[in-house]
């Protein structure tokens, strides 16, 4: 006799599998627009609090998103086909500078302190990846998450 097959579960993530789901990994995706040009991207992030922090170098990402800083991240863990958690967090990118107010000082090397969490050597002369000097973050305007489980 063939063996049932359990359909998939889908759900919403709370707020607190959200958090956790971004805070497991490092590895994410940002999609922005400029006009009719719709482009998305990996990158490595660190996540606190309501802020994805990142780093990038000077191109075209940064000039589309000049222009339009709204942008959406995802994060998914995948553990097979129905057996993975996907997280979307939608909001705005700031650009963090060296220089400016204190406060401004203050945000970038906050942002500085975490990502070297990741990659210790951010910014330094050992940096893995010297060409990505610009440092942001992304609010966590909204947030949210689903997952699929066969349970």
């Amino acid at each position: 006799m063939p063996r049932a097959r359990r359909a998939p579960t889908f759900r919403q993530l709370t707020a607190s599998e959200v958090h956790s789901v971004l805070a497991r990994n490092n590895v994410g995706r940002l999609a922005y627009t400029y006009r009719e040009i719709v482009d998305i991207e990996p990158i490595h992030y660190v996540h606190a609090g309501e802020w994805i922090y990142g780093r990038t170098s000077y191109g075209t990402k940064l000039t589309m998103l000049a222009h339009n800083r709204w942008v959406a991240f995802e994060v998914d863990e995948i553990d097979g086909l129905f057996e993975w958690r996907s997280v979307v967090v939608k909001g705005a990118v700031y650009v963090l500078s060296p220089e400016g107010t204190a406060e401004a000082r203050q945000e970038f090397e906050h942002a500085l302190e975490l990502l070297r969490g990741l990659i210790p050597d951010t910014l330094t002369e050992s940096d893995p990846t010297p060409q990505r000097t610009v440092l942001f973050r992304i609010s966590m305007d909204e947030a949210e998450g689903r997952a699929a489980t066969r349970h």
